[in-house]
């Protein structure tokens, strides 16, 4: 690619380097914007609460379906249930996370959140809603929307 002459458009963010090939790269572009992303959440969430990204998403797939289990969650996240038990766990004596056992099944648990952490989960969302559409301004609502849509289908391809 010697010789080839590059516009603000095919550089990187930061830096001003050519990016080549990887313009054009879905996977390039995601890790590019999640920089963004990540940057907001820690700043918004991550550094005044102490809280992990991880363990936001585990607790709002929780709030969003109370009554998940531990094993639902782990292939959602697409991590192992070892891990998983780990961060529940955690979220559990932050006072988070309660575990009730199955009326059905004695092995089985179910999640849902505390009161307390219902409350974190609608209060860091909000946050993390304003944040994004600061950090984002240059997208209207209808590119955001678009985005947003794009992004979930490329999320969904892992199961095709």
């Amino acid at each position: 690619m010697a010789g080839k002459r590059t516009t603000p458009s095919d550089t990187t963010p930061a830096g001003r380097l050519a990016e080549a090939d990887l313009h054009t790269l879905v996977g390039y572009q995601l890790a590019q914007a999640s920089i963004t992303t990540n940057r907001v959440f820690t700043k918004q969430v991550g550094e005044p609460l102490g809280l992990r990204r991880v363990e936001y998403t585990i607790l709002t797939l929780i709030g969003e379906n109370p009554g998940c289990s531990a094993a639902r969650l782990a292939r959602a996240l697409d991590v192992t249930a070892p891990n998983l038990t780990m961060w529940i766990g955690h979220l559990e004596k932050e006072g988070w996370v309660v575990r009730e056992k199955s009326a059905t099944d004695g092995r089985s648990q179910h999640l849902r959140l505390s009161p307390k952490g219902g409350r974190l989960v609608k209060e860091t969302t909000a946050t993390l809603l304003a944040g994004e559409r600061e950090a984002l301004a240059k997208l209207s609502a209808g590119e955001r929307s678009i985005l947003v849509e794009l992004l979930h289908k490329v999320a969904c391809a892992r199961f095709e």
